[in-house]
């Protein structure tokens, strides 16, 4: 399983750089991971990130994005602002977890 080092921590990760164990993460990885995105945490980032992170321990999968904003009473127009570029995909890599399947 290949490596990275993410704000000084070696993580594994799969082949799209996704994290492959969500028992690595940490808030500081999260930040350097936000950090590489061009991304500067706020409260609301961290709303959606600690969902995800809640929802895929009880699930047993990362959210999709229609999850997310059902679930962390975040409306879509504002994820689609907090993560640009893919918003379902990018808080799921924030959070330390794998690519969403229902994120193509």
């Amino acid at each position: 399983m290949p490596t990275a080092t993410i704000a000084g921590h070696a993580v594994s990760v799969d082949a799209d750089g996704f994290m492959t164990d969500p028992q690595e993460w940490t808030p500081e990885i999260a930040t350097g991971i936000a950090a590489a995105a061009g991304l500067t945490l706020t409260e609301r980032h961290w709303q959606v990130i600690e969902f995800c992170r809640r929802d895929a321990a009880e699930k047993g999968e990362p959210p999709g994005l229609r999850r997310i904003a059902q679930g962390a009473e975040i409306p879509m127009k504002e994820l689609y602002q907090l993560f640009p570029r893919g918003p379902g995909i990018l808080a799921a890599r924030i959070a330390g977890l794998t690519k969403p399947k229902s994120c193509v």
